[in-house]
């Protein structure tokens, strides 16, 4: 297969063709150092305070898509077929102010401004989207944007206000959207990438039976999605990635089915673009959905990259083992699928061989007698993560318990079901009694451990309340509680 070697994208205005890529290179790095567009901040470097949120412009399934994604971890190696804006696009080409931006300025949104640029930009893609949001909109959006000046009243008060400044179907990315689709259409070319020097390689497959060769060439290569967390192996731990996969382009990997039965999509569809089914077909878990990181992350993570990364407390396998979910894992032309409990074997340790990845995950749906429900408990509410992560799923018919699935992030090396406690709630009655019994067996369920998020003894109390908590809630509760 011929390959080259240049990674090509828009930037702005303007159309870039950079050889040599190293794997390891930020698109924050790349911004304001080799560009010099120094209105992207670096703040934390770990995708949690947004200074460094731009917009990346992909074409999906025709569509030409614009998202609010941390630069501090996105690499320029995944930008092939992209179009990136960062705020020095936003003015006009007399210099005027965006709207968002008047909107910051007339309703007092900065002071000392060192976020202001990656708020806009975050600002910027929401009104893109809802050009009247909501105050609960608003702040959803800018979960993933931290400011420790203003407050954020002023800045909310400049979201709601935006459009009174202009509207989106004057602005120049929908005014120009055919022809960035154009060009990006026309930087496909149906062949691999393959860049950087020797000691910093990034691969970008052609299509996913080509990555699924390269794969199987190099298994010991660092498999790159949303970056969400290789990000932070490269800023944080200056950890070599070389060679590294990129895979977030592959449109195989996007795939979505939905049946009666199941869920079935492709490992690399993120958490913004599952959000909508999750919210027809799995209600259950939207407000959960919600506090996974920030908007900025949701729009970069991966299903399959936090299944396969294999976190004891990563967010997504508690409330999808307690929903039955399976992976189905490839290894060259070769699959095999098990359930999404057996797929976690240790601490750090995931029963994957070399070269082998996840390439799908199906979700059953819960029948009508299943009662669902999820649970995250964190230091903080928004962009945190995880002391405790529940899944529960319980099935009741004529007033019996006939199934039920617990599963808990943060107590156990893995992600891990409550054995004990389901056992002692199947073939029981639906009452506090039996949720109290099921409760108080947690304890040979779990050992867990203490460490800066929450101690032991909190860990295994907020477990065992939240098994209450859920009889409450589903018994008729008024008003469900928060957090």
């Amino acid at each position: 297969m011929t390959h080259r070697s240049e990674i090509r994208f828009l930037l702005n205005g303007r159309a870039v063709s950079l050889p040599q890529v190293p794997a390891s290179q930020t698109l924050l790095d790349f911004l304001r150092i080799e560009r010099r567009l120094t209105g992207t901040k670096e703040g934390c470097a770990e995708g949690d305070c947004g200074a460094c949120t731009v917009l990346v412009g992909r074409l999906h399934e025709g569509a030409l898509r614009y998202e609010a994604v941390n630069a501090c971890i996105r690499f320029t190696a995944s930008l092939d077929g992209c179009h990136v804006v960062t705020v020095e696009h936003l003015s006009g080409r007399d210099g005027a102010l965006h709207p968002v931006q008047r909107a910051m300025v007339e309703h007092h949104g900065a002071q000392c401004g060192f976020c202001t640029p990656g708020i806009i930009m975050s600002l910027y893609a929401l009104w893109m989207q809802i050009p009247q949001p909501t105050e609960a909109q608003v702040e959803t959006a800018l979960q993933g944007n931290l400011c420790r000046c203003t407050g954020y009243a002023p800045i909310i008060r400049a979201a709601v206000a935006a459009s009174q400044y202009g509207t989106p179907e004057a602005d120049h990315l929908t005014l120009e959207r055919d022809r960035v689709a154009a060009e990006l259409t026309a930087l496909k070319d149906g062949r691999r990438v393959e860049t950087g020097p020797d000691d910093n390689r990034a691969i970008l497959p052609a299509d996913l039976d080509d990555f699924a060769a390269a794969y199987a060439a190099h298994p010991q290569a660092t498999v790159i999605a949303g970056s969400t967390d290789v990000g932070l192996w490269v800023t944080k731990f200056l950890r070599p990635i070389s060679p590294a996969i990129f895979i977030a382009h592959l449109p195989e990997l996007k795939s979505v089915e939905v049946s009666p039965e199941a869920i079935t999509l492709g490992s690399g569809v993120s958490y913004s673009e599952l959000q909508p089914l999750i919210a027809e077909h799995l209600p259950h878990l939207s407000a959960y959905w919600d506090r996974i990181a920030g908007w900025q992350v949701r729009n970069m993570g991966t299903i399959g990259g936090n299944i396969a990364n294999g976190s004891p407390i990563g967010d997504t396998p508690p409330v999808l083992i307690a929903l039955g979910a399976e992976v189905t894992l490839r290894h060259a032309a070769d699959r095999r699928s098990l359930p999404l409990e057996a797929f976690f074997v240790d601490y750090g340790k995931q029963d994957r061989r070399p070269g082998e990845f996840v390439e799908s995950i199906r979700i059953p749906l819960p029948s009508p007698a299943t009662r669902c429900a999820a649970y995250k408990i964190s230091k903080r509410r928004d962009e945190d993560i995880s002391a405790v992560a529940a899944g529960l799923s319980v099935t009741v018919k004529g007033g019996m318990i006939t199934d039920a699935r617990i599963a808990l992030g943060g107590m156990a090396a893995t992600p891990k079901r409550a054995a004990t406690a389901e056992a002692a709630l199947q073939g029981q009655p639906w009452s506090e009694a039996t949720f109290a019994t099921a409760a108080r067996a947690m304890s040979e369920d779990f050992a867990p451990l203490s460490d800066w998020r929450a101690s032991a003894d909190y860990r295994m109390r907020v477990a065992q309340n939240l098994l209450r908590r859920f009889f409450l809630e589903q018994d008729g509760l008024p008003v469900r509680l928060s957090a």
